[in-house]
């Protein structure tokens, strides 16, 4: 199984990104941010971007970096045989790639987009609250703070995002056929 980790600044576009490739790759696609969110929903908090990165916060505090990861690793062990790539879309720190790579083979995949273009799209969407500079900026530190930068410096790919979706479901395309054609193979360290 081929584990494509897909990472990126807040507004980068990687969700998109990664929904497109799991499309094009018929991939199962888990969303990390989903196992933060269910975390909040079971405490009985409001799904606001401060609740989100505090129990985010919470979680590596108390388990390491890596938290995360380890759940994504566990669900991914129980998926081995089923699917022939599967798309993790939001991996933040360099513990949560090692998680990964223990699982199956690794490809790593960061979007990039300028901050000033990321905070447009993000106010644009307003997405769990996210509706001010500040509270972007705030979720670009909590990012950085669990090792975001790190896994960006290791991708084995680079996608800018700075045009359209069209443009971004292209590039999608091309990488999936990359994959499709184990040509992965060569870049990756997996």
């Amino acid at each position: 199984m081929l584990i494509v980790a897909v990472t990126g600044m807040p507004g980068s576009g990687k969700s998109c990104f990664a929904r497109v490739l799991s499309r094009e790759l018929n991939a199962k696609l888990i969303v990390m941010g989903d196992v933060v969110r269910e975390e909040v929903k079971k405490r009985g908090l409001p799904l606001t971007v401060t609740n989100i990165e505090s129990v985010a916060t919470e979680l590596r505090k108390i388990y390491g970096r890596g938290a995360v990861g380890l759940k994504v690793a566990e669900t991914l062990k129980e998926l081995q045989g089923q699917y022939e790539y599967v798309v993790v879309d939001g991996v933040r720190s360099p513990e949560e790639i090692t998680y990964l790579r223990a699982a199956g083979d690794l490809c790593v995949v960061a979007v990039h987009a300028a901050p000033a273009i990321r905070f447009e799209r993000e106010l644009r969407r307003a997405r769990e609250g996210a509706s001010t500079l500040d509270e972007l900026k705030f979720r670009d530190s909590k990012n950085l703070e669990y090792g975001i930068g790190d896994v960006i410096a290791m991708a084995d790919y680079m996608i800018i995002n700075e045009s359209d979706v069209q443009e971004l479901a292209g590039q999608a395309s091309r990488l999936a056929k990359v994959i499709r054609d184990g040509l992965w193979r060569d870049r990756c360290r997996g």
